[in-house]
């Protein structure tokens, strides 16, 4: 009996530090926000039905096309990434897969007002800055319908959401400001291998250029997220991408604008890459745990079988 009571001392305090004293350290250096499920409230709800005809007209004669690439439809970015960052401070991104990623009101906030979808009047406007995305005023007929057709034209182009890839969703997402290492994936697209060393000196060359034009532009280099799902937790990565002012407040990094579904499919990325062997680590989990039940049940009553003349 002895023994099971000082078992019993040492689970009563992992257990209290596990679950008392670990998140109460969470819970004080880290600001904890509750998820809004992507919702957000606080930008105008689309008041009209788009048309995906019309919204490709309107998509074509709004200029979009000058800035932003649609590969799925034959119409690659009018500049490479290093160019485009030197133009605006970060690359623009290809709309292919947009319409399935982003939600749907926040897209149409974003070509209305995106210095408001994205939450960074703080550092343009409000600082006396121009925000690199000209606002779309409208070309002379219903603004609110013409921004609700390009909606729906990037809807029609987009896969389904079913189609959307965890790396596909990250890389429409955040892969223009993050890297990720793990992965080979570089802000200006996947590292490619190389046959000659020349060759492999010359991408590098444009991805330390691409990423001091983004310090330049945004005030720090975003953060290699290779090992961010181990660092931060899901729960601190879904809240800062849905509200990163909320967490972190005057940060430079926009809000993202994805749907719940597309935010779950972004730190299902992150957790194959930083954690590849978390679904391997809980099946062998599991057999050790069982495995030391019946251990510590058989060394019990060997024990017992051992030292009962003793006791």
């Amino acid at each position: 009996m002895k023994e099971l009571k000082i078992l019993a001392v040492v689970v009563f305090f992992t257990l209290l530090t596990y679950w008392g004293v670990e998140p109460y350290a969470h819970s004080v250096m880290h600001k904890h926000i509750e998820s809004k499920g992507f919702q957000y409230d606080d930008l105008k709800p689309l008041a009209k039905k788009g048309d995906a005809a019309r919204g490709a007209q309107t998509f074509m004669n709004a200029g979009c096309i000058g800035c932003h690439g649609l590969k799925s439809q034959g119409m690659p970015a009018p500049m490479d990434p290093n160019a485009a960052v030197a133009s605006f401070g970060v690359n623009p991104p290809d709309l292919s897969n947009a319409g399935a990623v982003f939600d749907a009101k926040f897209l149409a906030n974003l070509i209305a007002n995106p210095e408001h979808a994205l939450m960074v009047e703080h550092k343009f406007s409000k600082a006396g800055r121009s925000f690199p995305m000209t606002a779309f005023y409208g070309l002379g007929g219903d603004k609110d319908q013409e921004v609700a057709d390009i909606v729906a034209y990037l809807q029609s182009i987009a896969p389904k959401a079913e189609e959307v890839t965890p790396k596909m969703a990250f890389e429409t997402a955040c892969g223009r400001c993050h890297a990720v290492h793990y992965d080979k994936w570089t802000q200006i697209g996947e590292r490619p291998k190389f046959k000659h060393k020349i060759d492999e000196l010359k991408f590098e060359e444009k991805v330390v250029d691409y990423q001091d034009k983004l310090t330049k532009y945004l005030g720090k280099l975003p953060p290699d997220l290779s090992m961010y799902i181990r660092s931060r937790g899901e729960h601190y990565l879904k809240t800062f991408m849905e509200d990163p002012q909320e967490l972190l407040p005057g940060t430079a990094m926009p809000r993202v604008g994805v749907s719940k579904e597309s935010a779950e499919k972004v730190i299902e990325y992150l957790a194959d890459v930083g954690d590849s062997k978390r679904a391997e680590r809980d099946s062998v989990g599991k057999i050790v745990m069982i495995y030391l039940f019946i251990f510590a049940f058989l060394a019990y009553l060997w024990k017992q079988s051992i030292w009962k003349e003793l006791h």
